[in-house]
């Protein structure tokens, strides 16, 4: 009953917080592009002429190597919004291949682009573009300080737990230089990270040399439980106030809509989230809730059942966090790990991004809060897997979760997945055949080129891409058999390790992805700390 009213009391949050964010709208795009009805004719409240801004842009080096590099470009002007113009070069087979913006007052090129960052605004760096102030440094580094100070244990400075925070935070690199529009470093900087924590969880998923004694906090746990509040308290009232909701919140809400009204769901996206389509079935159904609360206008506006879904995700992820910690190892691990989340500075960027990410972090952690139920779990498994699709590589892994390998277990587990499935999916694939839902969501993930890695970047071999994909998928069946014996921390690690082998083979690599596997890589490494009395942490 008391974890009713926690549910319930989340709830309220969520809704009481993107309340306030109902009543603020973007009415006009100030990216929206228009034909100008002349050439040589200035629009109406502008300065110059699309044959103006045409030679302004043709004088551009970036566009001068474009021409020389893809002979018979043609060029066209737009204007942008109401103050700025963008020209568009187009290659034979009309794919755009350069771009410049121009302000209409002043007649200066203000963005110039080519290559990947033509195609891939979200290549470009701009400032805020995700999470606004999230990612801010002087929010950034601090909540850095705020994640790993805690666990520092002075007594012992060569604790593998201190580079393994710190191996962490180092993604802030990474993203960085992404936010400064620099891929070609951004993208590369992830993969020793991820790497390293795939080593690292492989070594815990042992199960050997683990510490004797408990977790050493350099903080009383009733300060981090202090801390805690005031983190959530920060998170929520950031989110309200200052983020943004990218095109992953946005189908969510529109997915939501559709089937709110009995709408067919895929291949029948709006124009301005022509692709929003791609996600599974259980994703859009979250947001229902959310979206019959707060409603959509009918276009991408501050759009509060996304705030309000993506609120309520990290609480109850938080949640389940904490319920786990105290279930498996006591109460000092259930409050580091809600901690963890809340200070974790990629997790608040993910908050502010207003994605679904949270929602796949959700699902996993109350898999494993019901690991010794085959039939939950193999419902919550089903959830998660069909919210973004690549947790469905957990499913052996929880399929056996602790348990000795048994056919009843499993075959409760395989049930309760099945059911689930069905219940999930035929409300939203009724009206759309078979090849529209697959060229929507799998079929598009897979074919789809990025630069977001390094399969992408550097166009390294389709071959050698496939070779990891499929390391992957076998990881993904032998840690369902191999080790013998586990435990739920051994569990967390494997599953960490499936998560991340399969995060270093897609064409498509986020920093949002962080979310999915960073609560099982915190409950590998707090999880092995046996609980303790009398230490500093103040137990």
């Amino acid at each position: 009953m008391r974890v009713a009213h926690l549910l319930a009391a989340l709830l309220v949050l969520a809704a009481a917080g993107s309340g306030a964010a109902r009543a603020a709208s973007t009415a006009t795009d100030p990216n929206a592009l228009r034909s100008p009805n002349s050439d040589v004719t200035v629009p109406t409240g502008h300065r110059l002429s699309a044959r103006r801004v045409i030679a302004v842009a043709d004088g551009v080096p970036s566009v001068r190597g474009a021409r020389r590099a893809h002979p018979g470009l043609t060029s066209s002007a737009f204007l942008k919004g109401a103050t700025r113009w963008q020209v568009s070069y187009y290659g034979k087979k009309g794919k755009e291949i350069a771009q410049v913006t121009i302000n209409d007052a002043t007649g200066t090129v203000q963005e110039a682009w080519t290559g990947f960052q033509v195609a891939w605004t979200m290549a470009r760096g701009y400032p805020g573009a995700f999470g606004r102030k999230a990612s801010a440094l002087y929010l950034w580094i601090p909540l850095c300080l705020l994640f790993v100070i805690p666990f520092v244990d002075r007594r012992r400075w060569r604790r593998w737990l201190h580079l393994d925070l710190l191996v962490l935070v180092s993604l802030s690199i990474s993203l960085a230089f992404f936010s400064h529009g620099k891929i070609g470093l951004s993208v590369p900087l992830a993969y020793p990270v991820l790497l390293y924590l795939l080593v690292r969880m492989l070594v815990l998923a042992r199960g050997r040399n683990r510490p004797s004694g408990p977790l050493r906090l350099s903080v009383p746990v009733s300060w981090m439980a202090i801390a805690l509040v005031f983190l959530v308290g920060f998170r929520i009232g950031l989110n309200v106030t200052d983020s943004n909701v990218i095109d992953v919140g946005y189908a969510g809400v529109i997915g939501a809509h559709k089937i709110a009204g009995g709408d067919r769901l895929y291949g029948a996206f709006p124009k301005d989230n022509a692709h929003g389509d791609t996600y599974g079935p259980a994703s859009y159904e979250a947001y229902v809730p959310f979206e019959r609360t707060f409603g959509w206008s009918g276009r991408w506006d501050d759009l509060p059942a996304a705030h309000a879904a993506s609120v309520f995700f990290d609480l109850l992820t938080m949640l389940g966090l904490w319920l786990l910690g105290r279930r498996v190892r006591g109460p000092t691990l259930g409050i580091a790990l809600a901690y963890a989340w809340a200070a974790f500075p990629f997790t608040l960027f993910t908050l502010d991004s207003n994605t679904n990410d949270s929602l796949v972090a959700l699902l996993i952690v109350f898999a494993l809060l019901t690991a010794t139920h085959p039939a939950r779990r193999g419902a919550l498994a089903a959830l998660a897997g069909f919210t973004k699709f690549a947790p469905l590589a957990l499913a052996p892994l929880l399929a056996r979760s602790t348990g000795e390998v048994r056919v009843r277990p499993l075959a409760v587990f395989a049930a309760a997945f099945a059911a689930t499935t069905v219940l999930v999916g035929l409300p939203v694939l009724t009206g759309a055949s078979a090849s529209t839902v697959y060229h929507s969501t799998i079929g598009y993930q897979s074919s789809r080129g990025s630069p977001f890695s390094v399969w992408g970047l550097w166009r390294l071999p389709h071959a050698a891409e496939l070779a990891v994909q499929l390391a992957g998928a076998a990881l993904a069946v032998v840690v369902a058999f191999v080790p013998r014996r586990r435990d739920i921390f051994q569990v967390a690690a494997l599953g960490a390790v499936v998560l991340i082998a399969l995060q270093l083979g897609i064409s498509h690599w986020f920093y949002l992805y962080v979310v999915w596997f960073f609560p099982l890589v915190m409950l590998a490494l707090l999880g092995r700390y046996p609980e303790g009395k009398g230490e500093p942490s103040g137990l």
